[in-house]
């Protein structure tokens, strides 16, 4: 193996010069190794091997090796490093070079075909990682910018809004229904609620005042904003206002005609601005017909009950074979042909427990024609805890209890369920035949629409055990102040008396004194004015059912 003669670096930014006065410069060396600099006082030696490749090494010159101190150890540990680099990149030089033996002639230097292909491989590969990384780096900005901007988008994008309205009175399962679907139509559900005025002259004298209507529609989960005072047809102007100041993109109503006192449809102004869409309506209730029930009990004390539970048969049957239960001499309640399913129940249902520490706060009622009343005392139960449980009685303990109160009826609680029914059988319940107005299911999904409500219990028992408060973990047991059996504490069996031991019973002051009763009584006291009122509107729920067709949805 012959070495070239050494060469000596100049110092001038990797210049590399012979060392020997006259001796000329090797190019193809120059070329292979300018760029590092090559520390001072060293001798750069290159040697062709049989491969075709250069090698080049590094020695120390003499007058180096003299002048070099403590710290040429670093200085030269640097170069090592740097000395593969000129290696690697000299180890590329191919084809015809110069003579860099002793002869200085030409010599052809023939790369060997297999280091060819191993340092093109690595290259290959090399390169293809470079790439493989940007593409990677990239890709995952472009991502991160598209969500970005699909963020940016989503919070930019107006909601749709929608409006619903009604007169809400003697509001039910069915208006909450209604309400649930329109909100399904879009992001935000603006409902407007009818003025006593309207309703009187379109449909006569409403059962519930407006500020009670509105405690009402405000409590419904769906609902996002309520206007006051709406009117009862959509006019032209109204339609405007809601397009332009409450930004709504589609009005909402039933599939049930909704006719004004002319003949014309309310909502003729929407559907040719293209701005309306149906909803199906609930099956089985009507304000028309809980009004219906209502005024069987002004019937109660006749004698000719039998005839007019006929005539107001006839009046509210809307022609879908409602019928008449037998009920002790000759008395009748309706029947609800409200079909419950399971379906319905998940509908109206949060789907949702307790967290593991909550306060679960427990109350309890008939909850029959769900009031404001009512809505207010759950609203004030809400805030005692992080979850309210509401425990609803089914219809037996409801119609033994009204029973008791409207007979006067003395004596302890007598619970049990065979009981109640040799009370029923005996006749001695005769006075509560008409309680509940609203059945058990119909009850439980009027409560499970309202807001402060988070769980019911479907035919909760009367008393309350202390398996019961261990089994939900009350932390507490409330009862308001006005409530259809206020003298619970009186009795010698308090359905309270395990909390009440406890610790655990609160009495709240119900913010309204409002009833089932008081209800019944606004019914009562106005009969003539709301049968008049149910005839008229029988007759279009008659024709409703009559050309009613199946509606997709809901």
């Amino acid at each position: 193996m012959s070495w070239a003669r050494p060469f000596h670096h100049s110092g001038r930014s990797g210049k590399i010069v012979s060392n020997s006065p006259g001796q000329t410069r090797n190019d193809d060396i120059v070329s292979a190794v300018e760029g590092p600099a090559m520390p001072k006082g060293y001798d750069l030696w290159a040697n062709r091997t049989p491969f075709g490749f250069v090698e080049v090494r590094m020695e120390e010159s003499s007058e180096f090796k003299r002048e070099k101190d403590e710290n040429d150890d670093v200085k030269r540990e640097e170069w090592n490093k740097r000395r593969y680099g000129i290696c690697e990149t000299a180890c590329l030089i191919r084809g015809k070079k110069k003579g860099m033996g002793g002869g200085g002639g030409d010599s052809d230097i023939a790369p060997h075909p297999e280091k060819i292909k191993i340092v093109a491989t690595c290259l290959v590969v090399s390169v293809g990682i470079s790439l493989l990384g940007f593409y990677l780096k990239s890709g995952a900005e472009w991502r991160s910018n598209w969500s970005l901007s699909l963020n940016k988008n989503k919070k930019k994008k107006k909601p749709i809004r929608v409006y619903m309205d009604g007169c809400f009175d003697m509001m039910h399962y069915g208006h909450c229904n209604a309400l649930r679907q329109a909100r399904a139509l879009g992001d935000q559900l603006v409902v407007g609620v009818v003025s006593d005025a309207e309703i009187i002259a379109n449909k006569g004298p409403p059962v519930t005042p407006l500020h009670e209507r509105m405690i009402m529609v405000n409590a419904v989960k769906w609902v996002d904003e309520v206007i006051s005072d709406a009117p009862y047809a959509i006019t032209e102007e109204f339609m405007k206002k809601l397009f332009d100041e409450y930004n709504i993109d589609y009005i909402i109503h039933g599939d049930d005609p909704c006719v004004l006192p002319d003949g014309t449809d309310a909502y003729a102004l929407a559907k040719k601005a293209g701005r309306y869409k149906q909803i199906k309506r609930t099956e089985g209730v009507s304000s028309t017909d809980i009004v219906g029930r209502m005024l069987l009990c002004t019937r109660e004390r006749s004698i000719s009950d039998s005839h007019n539970h006929s005539s107001l048969q006839r009046q509210f049957s809307h022609g879908n074979s409602q019928k008449f239960e037998a009920g002790g001499s000759g008395t009748g309640t309706r029947v609800s042909h409200f079909l419950p399913t399971s379906r319905r129940i998940v509908q109206f249902s949060n789907g949702k427990g307790p967290g593991a520490d909550a306060r679960i706060v427990y109350i309890d009622g008939a909850f029959d024609l769900f009031h404001a009343g009512h809505v207010e005392i759950l609203r004030l139960a809400r805030t005692l805890g992080d979850f309210l449980l509401v425990g609803i009685h089914n219809d037996q303990i409801v119609r033994y209890l009204a029973s008791r109160k409207n007979t006067g009826f003395c004596g302890i609680y007598l619970w049990k369920l065979y009981i109640l029914r040799i009370i029923w059988f005996l006749g001695i319940a005769k006075r509560g035949a008409h309680r509940p107005i609203m059945n058990l299911h119909e009850r439980s999904l009027s409560v499970l629409a309202c807001r402060y409500v988070d769980e019911v219990i479907i035919g909760a028992p009367w008393e309350i055990s202390k398996d019961m408060i261990t089994t939900f973990n009350f932390s507490s047991v409330v009862h308001g102040t006005v409530a259809e059996n206020d003298d619970f504490q009186k009795e010698q069996d308090n359905p309270y008396a395990v909390p009440i031991s406890m610790g655990i019973f609160k009495v709240l002051d119900s913010p309204l004194d409002i009833t089932t009763t008081t209800i019944i009584r606004r019914i009562v006291s106005n009969h003539e004015a709301y049968q008049k009122r149910n005839q008229k509107k029988g007759e279009s729920e008659k024709r409703y059912y009559e050309d009613k067709t199946f509606v997709a949805g809901d």
